[in-house]
């Protein structure tokens, strides 16, 4: 199984303009990034996609891979699907450029979920969340089949507890990272954004309304601080800090 992972980085964020060249701990972030994922044992190619010459030139001064992408991408998935067009590879792995806590077995845990089921077209990843976070409308959560194959994904608290604690029952986070089969990524990009979609501001709830199963890997011991607003720039530096 050959495997590409594409980050996708444009510079016109709406809540943190030049989201992907902010400084996090001396380093801009989409080298926190573009690391993480050379770390990947499963990865045999990385590679930043972007709209934008200064991250270009950012990612070009570090060593990292770069493709020009277009600028009117309606989402990082579309622009990850371009750059994906002339790659010799079975999967390719989306990893958000607003995760620089990403590690290398983070990115090869969304890879192995599609090694070992070969009806999933797609998969992400998950990790437990409590505290704030639950109620952090920044902070995707997911709830999951017995499977381990995904629900639903929401901004909101799933599942809500209205009644009691059931024992042994957890919340998931989700992480951003996407890992799809290079079919599917094509049939993926072409279908319509679907309603849940723009409810949530979720793309990945396009799959489940089109009936496309989305496997879904549980990571222990490692926490994702994706970058939204820049006081999360502060939470990541402390994270950096303690490990």
């Amino acid at each position: 199984m050959r495997v590409a992972a594409v980050i996708p980085a444009r510079y016109g964020a709406s809540r943190l303009p030049g989201k992907p060249l902010v400084e996090i701990a001396g380093r801009p972030m989409i080298q926190w990034v573009y690391d993480g994922c050379c770390a990947a044992g499963r990865v045999d190619r990385v590679l930043v996609a972007t709209d934008d010459a200064r991250i270009a030139q950012t990612c070009r001064g570090f060593g990292a891979e770069t493709v020009m992408t277009a600028v009117d991408h309606p989402s990082g998935t579309d622009r990850v699907a371009e750059a994906a067009a002339g790659l010799d590879c079975d999967v390719i792995v989306n990893v958000q450029g607003d995760e620089p806590m990403i590690r290398g077995d983070v990115v090869d845990a969304a890879v192995d979920v599609l090694a070992r089921d070969d009806e999933l077209p797609m998969a992400t990843l998950a990790h437990p969340v409590e505290g704030a976070a639950l109620d952090d409308p920044n902070r995707v959560k997911v709830t999951l089949d017995h499977r381990g194959r995904a629900l639903y994904f929401s901004r909101s608290r799933i599942p809500y507890p209205r009644n009691e604690e059931i024992a042994g029952l957890r919340t998931w986070q989700h992480i951003g990272l996407y890992a799809y089969r290079r079919d599917f990524l094509e049939t993926f990009v072409g279908l319509y954004p679907s309603p849940l979609e723009r409810c949530e501001g979720l793309e990945q709830l396009r799959a489940l309304e089109n009936g496309f199963p989305i496997g879904v890997g549980i990571v222990e011991g490692w926490e994702s601080i994706p970058v939204d607003v820049p006081e999360d720039v502060a939470k990541v530096e402390a994270a950096l800090g303690r490990a």
